[in-house]
């Protein structure tokens, strides 16, 4: 069977890749079935994100580093100016972990870190807010993600809140209608857990069943992101 053409306006998708063993995971099958052209731009060796005018959406992966780890990682300030720019050209733009906490960054909001590390499979829950919203209402009121984070972000100042988990109050926003930031992973595929498994805390395994209903989840709200900006396509944003 033939791949699916790409888009007849050529636009492009960018995935931004932080680190080796975070890549976009099931997000790369959800683009190509989609029929999307897309590209994973490492930062971490060096690669140029291009002009954001024109792309198609934007989806920033996670990583080990803090956004406020310049020093060690130079390119985290140019990213988030470069991220402030695609939400001014009102790109889709999809935040996952580390990358939620740059786009929060990005639209002025401030990053901290948390009275505790959140890490393996647990639940978030959604506020009437995230119910009501496309991309993760569909959902239901509660669903399980992949949780491996330290840091948290606040609400950025126009976004609103769309879910929470029982240890960490802001898990999930939304600025405008194609900004979001999602504090929990879904790409976690087989290959991804495998990257993830000797640096996972004794006792946390990511294998097995139980990630099953997290991938599940995962490829439906990507695709809805995608399908999202597919309807938007074409739109501008005034800021």
């Amino acid at each position: 069977m033939s791949p699916p053409a790409p888009p007849a306006d050529g636009r492009t998708w960018i995935v931004v890749q932080h680190t080796p063993t975070e890549g976009p995971g099931l997000l790369a099958g959800v683009l190509a079935d989609a029929g999307a052209s897309s590209r994973v731009v490492r930062l971490d060796r060096g690669e140029t994100l291009p002009p954001p005018a024109g792309l198609a959406g934007v989806v920033v992966m996670g990583g080990p580093m803090g956004v406020h780890d310049s020093a060690d990682h130079p390119w985290l300030v140019p990213e988030t100016r470069w991220l402030a720019d695609a939400v001014q050209c009102g790109l889709p733009v999809l935040g996952v972990c580390l990358g939620a906490q740059l786009v929060a960054t990005a639209l002025g909001a401030p990053v901290t870190t948390g009275a505790s590390p959140e890490i393996g499979i647990g639940g978030v829950s959604l506020d009437a807010a995230g119910r009501a919203d496309p991309l993760l209402g569909p959902e239901g009121d509660h669903f399980r993600v992949v949780h491996w984070h330290g840091d948290t972000f606040a609400i950025p100042e126009g976004a609103i809140r769309l879910a929470s988990s029982d240890r960490y109050e802001n898990q999930a926003f939304r600025y405008g209608d194609r900004v979001y930031g999602l504090q929990f992973h879904l790409e976690v595929d087989d290959e991804v857990a495998a990257f993830w498994a000797p640096d996972l805390p004794a006792g946390v395994s990511l294998d097995g069943p139980e990630r099953r209903p997290v991938e599940e989840t995962g490829r439906r709200v990507f695709s809805r992101f995608v399908e999202l900006a597919a309807s938007l396509a074409g739109e501008t944003v005034a800021r």
